[in-house]
């Protein structure tokens, strides 16, 4: 029951929390932090040389309203950052604006979830066995987006669906293949050891009442030099609409696999 609840107060009932955020990058900044994106964090290489250095990282995996504010809340104080949107979360217009602003609008892809529910697949060896097939699609779809905004994607994040939970394989296996990886021209995965590892802390949001895992990251600032921050924006703000048709789609996915 405290979990239904605590569900319910975070989807329909929480209060905005932008302030916050808000409040975090001025923070930051205060601390002599730099803030950026993984693309930028990835351009230089040499980490002796790099600031205090706050990566920003959002996974877009239903409400791109709160996005476009968070995005706005960036601007303002000249912060860069990481979106990664979903094929259901595509919203060219905000991902153009966020390219043009210097941050980074990518793909958070989950082909290999949706092809196990897709074809109704529950074995992981069975699954494995249609990679081939899925890296077709994944192919596909990274040229979809890269031809709306007419970018090359550099990176990418994994979505972390119920399916891939329940079978014990991640999206993020179709790219362990280096070949296939350098066809793509993905040269990062932000679930890359390459790239965790530079890492001092990962600290990714949460529902309430927990919010943050494993610190919130205000007490983080002026301890770790590296810090990688992981936001969802529906845990910022409430969209009921959003949060509606996403918990809909889950149970019915569900049902039907």
């Amino acid at each position: 029951m405290k979990t239904v609840l605590n569900r319910i107060y975070s989807d329909y009932l929480m209060p905005s929390r932008l302030a916050e955020y808000d409040a975090l990058l001025r923070t930051a900044q205060g601390h002599g932090y730099a803030q950026m994106s993984i693309r930028e964090f990835l351009r230089e290489p040499n980490r002796a040389a790099r600031p205090p250095t706050l990566v920003h990282r959002h996974d877009i995996d239903t409400d791109t309203r709160t996005a476009a504010k968070m995005f706005a809340v960036e601007a303002r104080h000249g912060v860069t950052a990481s979106y990664y949107f979903r094929l259901s979360t595509l919203d060219f217009g905000l991902m153009r604006e966020i390219e043009a602003y210097g941050s980074e609008a990518s793909y958070h892809f989950e082909e290999v979830a949706d092809f196990a529910k897709r074809h109704h697949i529950k074995n992981a060896d069975t699954l494995r066995r249609r990679f081939p097939e899925i890296r077709q699609e994944f192919l596909r779809n990274c040229a979809r987006i890269e031809q709306a905004l007419a970018i090359k994607l550099t990176t990418v994040a994994s979505h972390g669906d119920f399916a891939n939970r329940r079978l014990n394989v991640i999206n993020h296996e179709i790219l362990h293949d280096r070949a296939f990886r350098s066809r793509c021209g993905i040269a990062c995965e932000t679930y890359d050891p390459e790239l965790l590892e530079q890492f001092d802390l990962y600290i990714s949001d949460r529902p309430p009442p927990r919010y943050y895992h494993p610190v919130d990251p205000r007490s983080a600032l002026g301890r770790y030099r590296c810090i990688c921050l992981l936001t969802h924006p529906v845990q910022w703000e409430t969209n009921w609409r959003e949060s509606t048709k996403s918990n809909v789609r889950r149970l019915v996915e569900g049902l039907t696999w």
